[in-house]
C-alpha cells in the first residue's frame, strides 16, 4: 500500500498522457491525477536496459518509475487496471511497483516511444535482472499504448 505523500500535483499544461483515476488522493481535475509529457519527465526516472519479447535484442527503456506516478497521485490501493489505448487492460498489484523498478517507458534506446512503437507509454519489467519475471503472468501485464490507470 503507498502512502499520500505526494505534494500538490499541478494541473498539466500539455496533452495528458496519462489518466490515473480510483484511489487517488492528489487529483489535479475532478478526482483525477493527469499527466502531461512535461510532469511524467519531472517524477523520479529509470533507465532498464532488458530483452523483452516485443523487441529485438537488449533494449534500453527509460521513464518515470510506477511508484514515483503513484506517489505523485496519492494513490492507495492494491492494485492497478492498466488500460491501453485499444481497451487492452491488465490488473498489477501494487506490490510489483514497490518491489522491482517497473518504468512506464516513454523512450526506448533514446528515442520517444510513438503510438506504432507501443508507445507513448509502455509498462517495462527488469526482466534480464530478475528473471523470475520472464513469464506469461508478468508478460500480459507489460501493457502498451497506456493510457490511464485505475488504482483500486
Amino acid at each position: 500500500m503507498l502512502s499520500a505523500q505526494a505534494i500538490a500535483l499541478e494541473a498539466p499544461e500539455g496533452p495528458v498522457l496519462l489518466v490515473v483515476s480510483g484511489k487517488v488522493g492528489q487529483p489535479n481535475v475532478g478526482d483525477e491525477a493527469h499527466f502531461d509529457k512535461e510532469m511524467l519527465e519531472a517524477l523520479a526516472q529509470h533507465e532498464t536496459t532488458t530483452r523483452t519479447p516485443w523487441y529485438d535484442g537488449v533494449t534500453r527503456f527509460s521513464g518515470p518509475l510506477g511508484r514515483a506516478i503513484l506517489e505523485a497521485a496519492g494513490a492507495e490501493g492494491e492494485s492497478m487496471r492498466v488500460i491501453a489505448l485499444n481497451e487492452y487492460a491488465a490488473t498489477i498489484p501494487v506490490s510489483d511497483v514497490d518491489h522491482y523498478d517497473v518504468i512506464l517507458a516513454m523512450q526506448a534506446n533514446g528515442k520517444a516511444l510513438r503510438v506504432r512503437d507501443q508507445g507513448p507509454l509502455f509498462v517495462i519489467y527488469p526482466f534480464d535482472t530478475h528473471p523470475e519475471l520472464l513469464n506469461e503472468e508478468i508478460f500480459s501485464r507489460s501493457v502498451w499504448q497506456v493510457a490511464r490507470i485505475v488504482v483500486e
